[in-house]
């Protein structure tokens, strides 16, 4: 089963229908870009980004990208070679809910309600990641079970959340929950607060990675899932790198036993509850040499334009391994078994 491990939907007016029945004051009001900014959503006196479309760039169209059409989006699908599309928001991308944690547990709960409405008739060929109220985690947990029961696979998250690293124990309960429910934790790229010129990159997601490995989350909850997403894996051997050495530092200068190279040999990607969605231009055969082959998987950034997104991202890894850059079994991992694995489908 080919498995696109992270694809994209573009809200649209329907995707609010929750939050224009709570009143006036929360009816989402569109606004087009112009010399002022990018084109938003003004929900209760607050914007949020809405992406830009190039359907001649992305291959999507309005009615693919928006889930005007899911059986369009299905038939697409099939074009592409891709049994199950694996859906992310795009308007959560940026937070914008500080100190405003209302507006967020309304956001969350119309977003998942009508992206799992948009979802159900596609036989399980369109799954999606649960947007949840991070600033409310007693409602995350209930929103969660609400998710998971209507066909969710995964939690978004960004690697730094609520003015908080990934390690935190304020997100206990949502690991612990997770854990439970058997669903990963799917740290993608994105920006914690308003944004303040502040653009999501790699770097994003992937500063989620050493605060998790290091501090001992992952042995907290032996049986939790974690994935860094639109990140690529070209991260993966500096950060590696720079913990070696730290590592390193710390065992010869024997400054106690938290630290020590055994620690350092766990974060070469041996744990097979650490996945990374990598991207067709990375350098697969050095990144492979790190023994992420049971860690790796991939994503189109179907309906986005940006550096992330490539439509025929799973055959270009087929592509690669029949020029012999890597073997056929481990472009089936990173294509089939890797990403069903972590999600669980």
């Amino acid at each position: 089963m080919r498995i696109d491990a992270d694809a994209h939907v573009d809200e649209n007016e329907e995707t609010w229908a929750d939050l224009r029945a709570m009143g006036r004051q929360y009816e989402p009001v569109r606004i087009e870009a112009s010399e002022a900014g990018p084109p938003q959503w003004r929900i209760d006196g607050h914007n949020v980004r809405r992406f830009v479309h190039d359907f001649r760039r992305s291959g999507a169209t309005r009615e693919t990208s928006e889930l005007m059409d899911p059986d369009a989006r299905v038939r697409h699908l099939d074009e592409l070679n891709i049994d199950v599309q694996v859906l992310y928001p795009s308007s959560f991308i940026r937070s914008r809910f500080k100190g405003r944690e209302e507006l967020e547990v309304a956001m969350a709960r119309s977003y998942n309600r009508w992206i799992a409405g948009r979802t159900e008739s596609s036989h399980g060929r369109l799954r999606w990641i649960a947007v949840l109220p991070l600033l409310s985690m007693d409602r995350a947990v209930d929103e969660l079970k609400w998710a998971k029961d209507h066909g969710a696979c995964g939690i978004f998250k960004k690697g730094y959340e609520c003015g908080k690293t990934a390690d935190d124990s304020y997100f206990f309960p949502l690991y612990e929950a997770a854990s439970k429910l058997d669903i990963p934790i799917c740290i993608h790229t994105g920006t914690d607060g308003p944004g303040e010129g502040v653009s999501p990159n790699a770097m994003s997601a992937a500063c989620g990675f050493l605060p998790l490995v290091n501090s001992g989350v992952m042995e907290q909850f032996p049986t939790l899932r974690v994935g860094f997403v639109e990140a690529g894996a070209s991260w993966i051997p500096f950060v590696l790198s720079v913990n070696a050495a730290s590592v390193r530092r710390t065992h010869l200068q024997g400054l106690g036993n938290t630290s020590s190279l055994g620690e350092f040999n766990r974060l070469q990607f041996n744990q097979p509850r650490i996945f990374v969605a990598c991207q067709t231009q990375d350098d697969l055969p050095y990144i492979l040499q790190f023994g992420t082959e049971d860690n790796l998987m991939v994503g189109t950034d179907y309906t986005h334009n940006d550096v992330s997104a490539e439509l025929l991202a799973l055959s270009i890894v087929d592509e690669r391994a029949s020029n012999g850059e890597f073997s056929a079994e481990v472009a089936h991992k990173i294509v089939e078994e890797n990403p069903g694995r972590f999600y669980g489908i």
